[in-house]
């Protein structure tokens, strides 16, 4: 995919947030961080996300709290959970509310990439910046 993947990283815990936003932009996506819910609110308002990666336990305004208004307010990026409290109901429910996926934490950043490419593509594939034959021509 040539598409540039434009990543949110939202979580509290700073080494975290910051080691996530160094490896995405390693990865050729644009990342950067929110170390809370309404930080997040006012990036998303200034700026255009494909992907957001949203903590779901932070002080202040939750996760849910935050996808919920992320929601009301009609931000057009996917949204995968990331917990650290395996609360798998927890993270089913915020898929309820529009959540793409979500990964336990500690996750692979294998893993964590796959996830956040396949968002992208979703993404993409809605605004129709891309079509079905560039991703199976990737996987061929």
């Amino acid at each position: 995919m040539e598409q540039i993947i434009r990543v949110l990283v939202v979580d509290d815990e700073e080494r975290f947030r910051d080691n996530l936003v160094r490896i995405l932009n390693g990865k050729d996506m644009q990342a950067q961080g929110a170390e809370d819910g309404e930080h997040a609110l006012v990036l998303t308002d200034d700026n255009e996300f494909d992907v957001i990666l949203l903590d779901m336990k932070m002080p202040g305004m939750s996760g849910k709290e935050t996808l919920r208004h992320m929601m009301h307010n009609n931000i057009d990026a996917e949204v995968i959970v990331l917990t650290g409290h395996a609360s798998v109901s927890g993270a089913l429910d915020m898929m309820e509310l529009g959540a793409f996926d979500y990964l336990l934490k500690p996750a692979s950043v294998s893993e964590l990439l796959k996830k956040v490419r396949l968002a992208g593509e979703k993404k993409f594939l809605r605004e129709g910046r891309i079509g079905m034959r560039d991703i199976l021509s990737e996987e061929s």
